[in-house]
């Protein structure tokens, strides 16, 4: 049994908790504002609003409802057009008019949501911050200038937001009902009452976010008992201990990257992350599924294959630590038992005198899977050797690459153009890209050695044209 809000309606379901909410809204609700589109994720026309708590506050989530589970909206409020709409267009809705930002339409109840979050986040927002809240809607119509004139419209209304009591504000104000005034309360009653738990068998499938199980499995997680793994609240903590920094599992890419801590430790994050998916994905996104999925592109295993990070996994009460770049052992072949999950990501914290950086090229600049995505860390000392260093690559290998030799090479010496030259020569005896729809072969080593120097690069500018022109 599914309990949650539904708009201003209370919805206790039996339907298999792998539904999708799209498929819920539309086919058992008949809520058809929300739209099919892609069914991957990407395109951004099934773009709910999921509410819930934060810190005890009550913070609203753009996701996409083509691969959110109902078992992840268990005790939260999923709002739909639908559940915004009054007798006359919101501010958002009359924005998008006024702008000529909507021509077939299909795209545009998608942005509508995306737009209504963003008018949701408690703090004051710009522009820059209402285009952002959109990277996950994409337009075939309109070129976008137009509902980029919307967004200016939108976040100058806003700017007269109050810091507290915007909920009342925005109510005041019409951006949403009035109900949602009372939706805090009466998920409390929810959460307090007691659930149905899945009973964990052989036949039960784990998930997570479900950003990639519910593209690559759809039927299989629609018809399986289910366990979510994604509201645990053990496995949602970030920490620092020993000098260690210690993720749980069900950590979004979205509260990865909102985290003091993280941000504190990469203060590039900010630019890392924007390579990262989009904004709906990264909201449900846990950070072990994306390891876990063994995707050789994927973005997040890449990140921390670079910090020689390790996972904690747990089968039924036995523990047992393992470090990540010996989690793969082939294309989609883990170092994993069936029953064993991934409860905790374990890295060293970087030194004062360390540098990380995160690269990544697909066929479109932001929001896309990667053709080729590298990352590396390094330690110096104050000589300028490199004193420590872990380098990995996606796209180049059947599975998220650790590029040992490549690291046992640079390890001790200065990262100078002659000696990175050779780096480069060793990477290409590490890797086995193949051509595929995102690039050919020569093309993935060409760009994988572009990344590999855009790293020094970022360290030292003018290590670039030395190396270049020793190539």
């Amino acid at each position: 049994m599914t309990h949650f809000i539904l708009n201003d309606q209370e919805v206790k379901t039996a339907i298999p908790a792998g539904t999708t909410v799209l498929d819920f809204v539309r086919y058992h609700k008949r809520l058809v504002g929300t739209k099919i589109g892609c069914r991957e994720g990407d395109c951004g026309a099934c773009t709910v609003l999921v509410g819930d708590f934060e810190n005890n506050k009550l913070v609203y989530r753009s996701m996409t409802s083509c691969l959110l589970p109902l078992a992840n909206v268990q005790g939260k409020h999923v709002v739909t057009v639908e559940g915004i709409n009054g007798k006359e267009l919101t501010p958002v809705q009359q924005a998008l008019v006024d702008a000529n930002g909507s021509q077939c339409g299909f795209c545009t109840i998608g942005f509508v949501m995306s737009l209504t979050g963003f008018s949701l986040h408690d703090t004051q927002q710009d522009y820059t911050k209402a285009i952002e809240s959109i990277d996950g809607n994409i337009c075939r119509c309109t070129g976008y200038k137009s509902i980029e004139r919307a967004a200016t419209i939108i976040s100058t209304m806003l700017d007269n937001k109050p810091e507290k009591d915007t909920l009342q504000w925005l109510v005041d104000n019409h951006f949403i009902p009035e109900y949602f005034l009372s939706i805090k309360e009466r998920l409390d009653v929810i959460k307090k009452q007691s659930l149905v738990i899945e009973k964990d068998t052989l036949d039960t499938l784990t998930i997570g976010g479900g950003t990639d199980l519910n593209v690559q499995k759809h039927a299989l997680v629609k018809k399986s008992a289910l366990q979510s793994l994604f509201d645990e609240t053990s496995l949602k903590n970030i920490v620092v201990e020993n000098g260690q920094c210690k993720i749980g599992a069900s950590v979004t890419v979205t509260h990865f990257s909102e985290s003091s801590i993280i941000q504190e430790t990469f203060p590039r994050l900010k630019d890392h992350i924007k390579l990262v998916s989009s904004t709906p994905i990264r909201n449900m996104a846990t950070l072990a599924g994306n390891i876990v999925n063994a995707s050789p592109i994927g973005d997040m295993s890449i990140f921390f294959l670079a910090l020689n990070a390790s996972l904690v996994l747990n089968n039924n009460g036995d523990l047992r630590t393992i470090l990540l770049k010996d989690f793969y052992k082939g294309y989609k072949t883990l170092d994993k038992s069936p029953k064993e999950i991934i409860v905790q990501i374990i890295f060293d914290i970087p030194s004062k005198n360390s540098y990380f950086n995160f690269e990544k090229v697909s066929k479109r600049t932001h929001l896309d899977i990667a053709s080729v995505n590298a990352a590396l860390s390094m330690r110096l000392n104050d000589a300028g050797v490199i004193e420590d260093i872990h380098l990995s690559a996606g796209g180049v290998a059947p599975f998220p690459k650790y590029l040992s030799a490549t690291a046992n090479f640079l390890k001790g010496k200065k990262p100078e153009a002659e000696v990175l030259k050779a780096a480069i020569d060793i990477i290409n005896t590490e890797i086995a890209p193949i051509s595929d729809a995102r690039g050919t072969t020569d093309y993935k080593r060409l760009l994988l050695r572009q990344l590999f120097i855009a790293h020094f690069a970022e360290h030292r500018k003018e290590i670039l044209n030395e190396v270049l022109t020793t190539i």
